[in-house]
């Protein structure tokens, strides 16, 4: 008889910005197949806890004159457009309160 093994996962999330990324002049595709209006620029978050997806919207439209394009609280997930300066200015912001401020764990913000 072969016994079942059983795993368990579980999601711990820490503090942690695991994704900070700047797409420069995005394609009208790329725009249209996430559901934004073209842009210059698109930043991207992934953050846990997911609710810092909260936090980091309002300190975006805070610090730069960004839209948020995407924002889910479930999933940690955030989005927003604007020029590259504005997009960029934003990023790199809510990194560094979050990592200065709150002891987030930080990702670097990264460029394509």
């Amino acid at each position: 008889m072969v016994e079942k093994q059983r795993s368990i996962q579980e999601y711990v999330p820490g503090k942690q910005v695991t994704l900070a990324h700047l797409i420069a002049n995005p394609e009208a595709r790329l725009c249209e197949l996430i559901g934004l209006d073209r842009a210059r620029a698109v930043g991207i978050m992934t953050l846990t806890p997911s609710e810092t997806s909260i936090i980091a919207g309002d300190l975006a439209t805070k610090y730069a004159a960004v839209e948020l394009g995407f924002l889910d609280r479930f999933t940690g997930t955030l989005v927003f457009t604007g020029e590259v300066a504005a997009v960029e200015t934003a990023l790199a912001r809510i990194v560094d309160y979050l990592s200065t401020t709150l002891g987030y764990s930080a990702a670097p913000v990264t460029r394509s």
